[in-house]
């Protein structure tokens, strides 16, 4: 367990993983549709956003039967190499080399019941959320779940109950980008030069799709999921067809990729849809002349 104890604080300032089966509780009260401040792999100060900041200030439980891997506060005098950005956090490790992660808790409420190496069990209170770490002032949790194994980050609601009612997805204007960097804005032309195309759509502020579909007369060409983030030569990727990193998926404030794919000459029928956690989907479709 000491093995595993020291590679889970490690891993807190490693974003990356693999989806599983493995059921979490949430760690405050059953949130309502407009709970989060921040939702995972949303696009947050110019990288991939590896947490699911909740909105409200609310005591703090874990999620799953666990061993304290750490308890960082503000005082905690041998862990400055530890990202403060979740200022005061507790983790836990679990069974099947998963840990949880609790930041930006108000240092006094932390449980004094709490020390390195302690098992606590499923809905222990921890403390309530605070406003130690990065959050604009705002008293909130950052909670992220570790694959230690595959030293990866996961999408924390993949493994938690889902909500009651999503945020509505929207696909907003549809954008095309070749190789050479020409873009065509969808609902102006349809008119364009075969090629490989990166496809993007008008990103959303809050809501992130979980997955991003494209597909070409009929054919699935892509789909990108938005269940782990995994570091790779230095840089945070989602997944497709290929490993993307944040700066291919989100080029600027305003775009989000949705796919790549070669678009051959003739006329072409090009297909997109993006799906919530649930499965509900939104689709639109245009038709090109390709020359």
């Amino acid at each position: 367990m000491k093995k595993k104890i020291i590679k889970a604080c490690i891993m807190v300032s490693v974003a990356a993983i693999t989806a599983i089966a493995f059921a979490f509780d949430w760690p405050q009260e059953a949130p309502s549709t407009d709970a989060f401040f921040s939702y995972f792999a949303q696009l947050r100060g110019g990288a991939f956003e590896t947490s699911l900041i909740f909105r409200d200030n609310a005591t703090v439980t874990a999620t799953e039967t666990g061993d304290i891997a750490a308890i960082i506060t503000e005082h905690t005098n041998d862990m400055g190499w530890f990202d403060s950005t979740l200022g005061n956090a507790v983790i836990l490790v679990h069974d099947d080399d998963f840990s949880t992660v609790y930041g930006n808790i108000d240092e006094e409420s932390i449980n004094p019941d709490l020390f390195y190496g302690t098992t606590v069990e499923v809905g222990t209170e921890l403390g309530v959320s605070g406003n130690s770490g990065w959050q604009n002032g705002q008293s909130c949790l950052e909670f992220q779940v570790l694959d230690l194994k595959s030293e990866a980050s996961i999408n924390p609601r993949n493994l938690m109950p889902h909500m009651r009612n999503e945020l509505p997805l929207e696909i907003g204007k549809v954008t095309v980008r070749n190789e050479e960097g020409t873009s065509w804005d969808l609902a102006n032309t349809r008119i364009i030069p075969s090629g490989r195309y990166s496809i993007y759509h008008a990103r959303q502020s809050v809501a992130v799709p979980y997955k991003t579909k494209i597909a070409l007369n009929g054919a699935s060409i892509e789909t990108i999921s938005y269940d782990r983030i995994k570091a790779e030569n230095g840089e945070l990727c989602i997944y497709g067809n290929s490993s993307y990193s944040c700066n291919e998926v989100y080029p600027d404030e305003d775009r989000q990729l949705l796919g790549v794919l070669q678009l051959p000459k003739g006329k072409n029928t090009l297909t997109i849809t993006i799906q919530d956690i649930t499965g509900f989907e939104k689709q639109a479709s245009y038709t090109l002349d390709i020359y």
